[in-house]
């Protein structure tokens, strides 16, 4: 078979068929690359792909979160309650929020945790009622898949993260205060509250300033006057019954403090001042009030205490380990000498 060529400058080049070897193999070489980029191109969509299905999978959607904590009448817990509603529905506008307030009763914040678990909420925002007697529900809830935050007080029982006040630095601002008042001499009470961690760091807290001075005489120290201004009132009552001279007052919150500015007011008694924990409106109120007992408080922020918990409960959510298991947030002594300057909590 006769093959055809190109006649160039007199002399006949060889056809396709006849091209010498080094021209077939560049061509090979060139098919070969292009096998190889497109092979590389698709590998790397495949993982691309999957990346990118790994990323969405990992961003699943809050759907509902329970919040239970000591007493809503307390202007501090709903605080806390507006503050993790808030950081929520930043992850999900629909969010489903339902706040209760056990009342400091742990039956009832059992109770409440177990229809939380049972209705499959995603999140449970625990200010716990008795911070070691919780344990068993928040096991029970966590069992269940279900993240559960520490907010305000630590919680036994395996909690995902615990975001609170430092509260042994609120006792201790609150004990130097007194000891500074009354030049490192003098008798004082200190009304005590329920027993969880925030209540108990912040008597520690205090203790261990009175310790460093041995003029300082505490009277009482075991107390407990529910957190509420009612039992404030009722326990100072009994305290000016049993003690005919008091210099100064330690009251774990601002509404205990409140209530003991009230029963030493019906008592006729001045000779005393009023140290609580909270920096709420009220004790704001207090501080610029003549005639109060009440002098300073150690302020604390619920509503952003309250954010930091929900942030740190939606990474839990999302498969990822919080930064910080215990997060502490810092505290300021606000007096009757700064209280024009304090703006107060967050919201």
């Amino acid at each position: 078979m006769i093959r055809a060529g190109l006649i160039i400058a007199g002399r006949r080049l060889p056809s396709a068929g006849f091209l010498p070897n080094c021209f077939c193999r560049r061509d090979s070489v060139r098919m070969f690359m292009r096998i190889v980029q497109s092979f590389e191109m698709r590998l790397f969509l495949f993982f691309a792909m999957g990346l990118a299905a790994q990323a969405f999978a990992a961003e699943k959607e809050l759907k509902s979160v329970g919040i239970t904590v000591g007493d809503l009448g307390n202007p501090f817990f709903v605080q806390i309650a507006h503050g993790a509603t808030a950081q929520a529905k930043t992850y999900n506008p629909n969010v489903k929020v339902n706040s209760l307030s056990c009342n400091y009763d742990l039956k009832n914040q059992a109770s409440q945790i177990k229809d939380f678990t049972a209705s499959g909420v995603d999140m449970i925002v625990l200010g716990a009622a008795n911070s070691k007697a919780i344990a068993s529900s928040v096991k029970t809830a966590k069992a269940r898949g279900i993240v559960v935050v520490a907010v305000d007080v630590g919680a036994a029982g395996g909690v995902d993260a615990t975001v609170m006040s430092d509260n042994k630095q609120a006792g201790e601002q609150a004990g130097q205060y007194i000891v500074d008042k009354l030049h490192g001499k003098g008798q004082i009470v200190i009304v005590n509250g329920q027993p969880v961690t925030s209540v108990q760091d912040r008597v520690a807290g205090a203790l261990s300033v009175f310790k460093k001075y041995p003029d300082i005489k505490v009277l009482s120290q075991n107390q407990n006057a529910q957190g509420t201004s009612d039992g404030g009132q009722r326990m100072m009552s009994d305290l000016l019954v049993s003690y005919r001279h008091l210099d100064a007052v330690f009251a774990v919150n601002d509404p205990t403090a409140i209530g003991c500015d009230l029963a030493a007011q019906k008592a006729g008694q001045t000779g005393f001042f009023i140290v609580g924990v909270d920096g709420s409106p009220e004790a704001v109120e207090a501080l610029k009030k003549k005639g109060s007992l009440f002098e300073a408080t150690s302020a604390q922020d619920p509503y952003l205490m309250a954010q930091k918990a929900v942030e740190a409960g939606y990474e839990v959510f999302q498969g990822k380990k919080p930064e910080q298991e215990t997060i502490l947030i810092p505290v300021k002594l606000i007096s009757r000498e700064n209280v024009g300057e304090y703006t107060g909590w967050t919201r």
